[in-house]
């Protein structure tokens, strides 16, 4: 049997791929904070070793912001909100 068979089942298989689709946490620059708070943040937040959130910070400031994780939105979403009430600029993309 071909997908043309059975569209209903084409269209499920989209929709659950959609849905598994991983993200990205998305950090910004935001020329307020340290470059150690926000070392900080990606160590305790994003579970980050030191070299990793070091790289991250330097890229967020050098490029305006950095994918700090990337998973689901279920995932990502408890990080974004973490990091917001650092007072940090995070999303999902």
């Amino acid at each position: 049997m071909t997908s043309k068979e059975h569209p209903q089942k084409e269209i499920h298989e989209e929709n659950d791929l959609k849905k598994s689709k991983d993200r990205f946490l998305i950090l910004h620059n935001d020329d307020f904070h340290t470059f150690d708070y926000v070392i900080n943040a990606l160590i305790e937040i994003c579970d980050h070793d030191v070299i990793q959130a070091e790289q991250c910070t330097l890229l967020i400031h050098y490029n305006g912001k950095c994918d700090v994780k990337k998973g689901s939105i279920s995932y990502l979403r408890p990080m974004k909100k973490a990091l917001v009430q650092k007072e940090l600029k995070a999303t999902i993309d």
